[in-house]
């Protein structure tokens, strides 16, 4: 049922005349075509914009960059897009935005065109990937075809939308990339954090630290390093306190979270 205090489905930059509704549902409202000078209200979506009614959510806090080169496109899908409470920044080309690179310390996600001039959506993507970029990319394409979609999302794309997209879809598909970015970003500051905490450590601290994950006695520990259980037993004290944990097993899972296990097992540190 859709909501008279709704937004709007966008069935955008198809180019195709489409006279049934979006996903199966009645599109209310006004359609304007963007090949209109006089841009003209069209009872129907003739390859242009539809407007429709549809109950939606309050989006969680967050900017969307918009990459398409399509400026009807891009209006439309900021105006939805600020309605549902998120930020929006809005790039008519990949090159604009590789120029401005959107924060990565806040929540967010990109929403990018397959087909634009210079550098294409799936180039842009992997030249964000080389630069190390960690936001979520949604493809939102009207040429979607299977070797492009499978291409884009084993290179990490969130997901691939074809056009035209319902607000209720394209929102979820947002929702969705925000929190996953969030997660990851929380998660990433939490890592930082216990290096952080490592680095406050001794050089003889750490030499006990990684025997003691390892799970070695303070006997065993004072035998390798030439020292007495009393003074190792103190070292261990101070790893303790300074890594923040009272447990041995709290202890380990911080040494398994920065990569320390996995240097005794022949694996890299985790990034």
């Amino acid at each position: 049922m859709y909501d008279r205090v709704g937004a709007v489905a966008i069935a955008l930059k198809d180019n195709v005349p489409r006279r049934t509704p979006v996903r199966g549902r009645p599109l209310v409202g006004a359609a304007v075509c963007r090949r209109s000078a006089q841009r003209r209200v069209h009872p129907i979506t003739s390859g242009c914009y539809a407007i429709a009614k549809l109950q939606v959510g309050v989006g969680m806090p967050g900017t969307i960059h918009i990459v398409d080169d399509d400026a009807s496109f891009r209006t439309a899908l900021e105006r939805r897009l600020k309605k549902a409470g998120y930020d929006v920044a809005t790039y008519p080309s990949a090159q604009q935005l590789l120029d401005k690179l959107p924060d990565e310390n806040g929540r967010g996600c990109i929403l990018l065109d397959v087909r634009i001039p210079g550098l294409s959506g799936p180039e842009l993507q992997i030249r964000l990937s080389e630069l190390g970029s960690t936001l979520p990319i949604i493809f939102l394409t009207g040429y979607a075809d299977v070797p492009t979609t499978v291409k884009t999302i084993k290179a990490g794309a969130e997901d691939f939308l074809t056009k035209p997209v319902s607000s209720e879809q394209l929102l979820s598909a947002i929702e969705h990339a925000v929190a996953r970015h969030e997660s990851a970003r929380r998660a990433g500051q939490k890592l930082n954090a216990l290096r952080a905490q490592l680095d406050t450590l001794t050089p003889r601290e750490h030499q006990v630290f990684e025997l003691v994950v390892q799970g070695k006695i303070n006997k065993q520990i004072a035998l390798q390093l030439g020292a007495t259980e009393r003074t190792i037993k103190a070292h261990r004290h101070k790893v303790m306190e300074k890594m923040g944990v009272q447990s041995l097993a709290e202890l380990v899972s911080i040494a398994e979270r920065i990569g320390v296990l996995r240097r005794f097992s022949g694996e890299g540190p985790q990034s």
